[in-house]
């Protein structure tokens, strides 16, 4: 997600996410569903979070 995608779910679903935090992991819109190299990015990028 990018920080437009942030934006436009904010501004969309604003009462449902008053309390709630959206984690921007900056990774470009450049990929196909379940394409290797994502879901290796988001893995990595996620790690942090999950822990």
């Amino acid at each position: 997600m990018e920080q437009k995608h942030k934006t436009w779910i904010k501004e969309k679903f604003h009462k449902e996410l008053s309390y709630k935090k959206i984690i921007v992991l900056d990774i470009p819109d450049d990929y196909q569903y379940m394409d290797e190299d994502l879901i290796e990015i988001l893995k990595q990028s996620m790690q942090h979070y999950l822990d």
